[in-house]
């Protein structure tokens, strides 16, 4: 039995688990139709020309994982921003781990999916926002909405600021040989409102683990929304990332992702805008060797007049790594007046490295100001010979070069302790050996 018909008769099991009852039926019932009928994408469709899921569907996964193994907090202390104090989401394969979170309802909600989707205080935010924004036609967001039952649940009211940033940590052990994991996670930002939040998912073993993610992310009128996906899991680590943001008037919203690890990266990022003057902003380091390959999936949606959307992505690429941006900017008719700025830089410190770009621009609209550029080269040479004619040894000029090319990326981060904790990474992958372990 494949992967797709073991989900498909899972389905049934799976129901009268979370309440076959459940007002959720008719949404999971949809859902699951549209992945059995149009299955796992394939490289013949064009979104996903460049990558292929073929080997990672072979392993047989195990799709309602075992209990929580139990994990201490000095086992996984690394892998947080323990530096200042958060609000914490943590799941371990799956299971919400209550003794390694540390949750809010005190003027704000912090907490779980389960709880949203089965208690009646919740049902009014649930029926205006679950599976709202998220696409009815994408197969793995179907998947995803099918079992749509654990995740994260943010719920910021109006005129209220986070006192702290979120962490939203998904956990996977060596309980399953391997393991899929499908978390769903809703955030609302209301009027006036700001958010932090810092996303990871992290495997503790060698074990195949596919997650196949979704979060519905809604911006109110002047809403500020910071949230940021940092991706540096081992080589057996598979993660799809499904990401959609719904924007109204003055919001701003900033995702800005960091691939460093895993085996296969999958970041699919919708922004859609209701309401004008608002701001879209997208960044990305990528940053990758070995057999590994990252894929980022954009879309922009300008539906709406004097709005603006910046998206900036870095990719360095070494060994026989494979990048993917297909990044798609669309001006509808009626937005004039638009900002939009695309640039995809790249840098192939191999022979056998390889990246694919595709940026696209879809205007119908006739007052605007729009770009989009591509580069791909390897290092300047000039440079590495001024530097090192200095004393600077070839190395560390290397990942000098190298870090300045990401540096625009890193000093978009607004908070002081997850910047140094994302360069000392950066700087760990380009070779410089800060003493981090991480």
């Amino acid at each position: 039995m494949d992967l797709k018909e073991k989900l498909v008769s899972s389905f049934m099991a799976f129901e009268e688990r979370v309440d076959v009852h459940s007002d959720l039926h008719d949404i999971r019932t949809n859902a699951l139709k549209n992945f059995e009928n149009k299955g796992f994408p394939t490289k013949k469709e064009e979104a996903w020309k460049y990558t292929s899921l073929n080997a990672i569907l072979k392993n047989d996964f195990t799709v309602f994982p075992k209990q929580e193994n139990a994990i201490e907090f000095n086992q996984v202390k690394k892998y947080f921003l323990h530096e200042i104090d958060t609000y914490k989401l943590v799941f371990i394969d799956g299971v919400f781990s209550s003794h390694l979170s540390s949750t809010t309802h005190d003027g704000i909600d912090v907490c779980l999916m389960s709880s949203a989707l089965t208690k009646p205080k919740y049902k009014m935010v649930i029926d205006k926002y679950f599976n709202q924004i998220a696409s009815k036609d994408e197969s793995l967001t179907s998947l995803n909405t099918a079992f749509a039952s654990e995740g994260a649940f943010i719920n910021i009211p109006q005129k209220k600021v986070a006192d702290k940033p979120i962490e939203i940590m998904y956990f996977s052990t060596a309980n399953e040989s391997a393991l899929l994991v499908q978390p769903r996670n809703l955030i609302i930002v209301g009027e006036n409102s700001h958010v932090q939040i810092i996303e990871r998912h992290q495997s503790l073993n060698e074990n195949p683990v596919l997650t196949n993610s979704v979060t519905e992310i809604f911006a109110q009128k002047r809403a500020i929304v910071d949230h940021y996906k940092i991706q540096n899991d081992n080589l057996e680590a598979n993660l799809i990332d499904n990401t959609y943001v719904s924007q109204q008037q003055e919001s701003h919203v900033y995702v800005h992702t960091f691939s460093f690890g895993g085996n296969l990266t999958r970041n699919n990022l919708n922004f859609y805008h209701f309401g004008e003057r608002l701001t879209s902003t997208l960044n990305g380091i990528t940053i990758i060797g070995e057999k590994q390959h990252v894929d980022h999936y954009t879309l922009v949606n300008h539906a709406t007049p004097n709005c603006e959307s910046f998206q900036d992505y870095k990719g360095i690429f070494s060994d026989r790594s494979t990048g993917v941006f297909n990044g798609k900017v669309l001006v509808e008719k009626e937005a004039q007046k638009t900002n939009a700025f695309q640039k995809s830089n790249n840098i192939l410190l191999s022979d056998k490295a390889t990246i694919n770009a595709k940026p696209q621009l879809e205007i119908f609209a006739d007052d605007v100001k729009c770009s989009h550029g591509c580069t791909v080269g390897q290092l300047d040479e000039t440079a590495m010979f001024y530097m090192q004619s200095r004393g600077i040894p070839k190395k560390e000029a290397k990942a000098l070069l190298m870090y300045a090319f990401s540096n625009a990326v890193i000093e978009s981060i607004k908070i002081p302790e997850l910047k140094q904790r994302i360069t000392k990474i950066i700087a760990m992958k380009l070779g410089v050996n800060l003493g981090f372990d991480l």
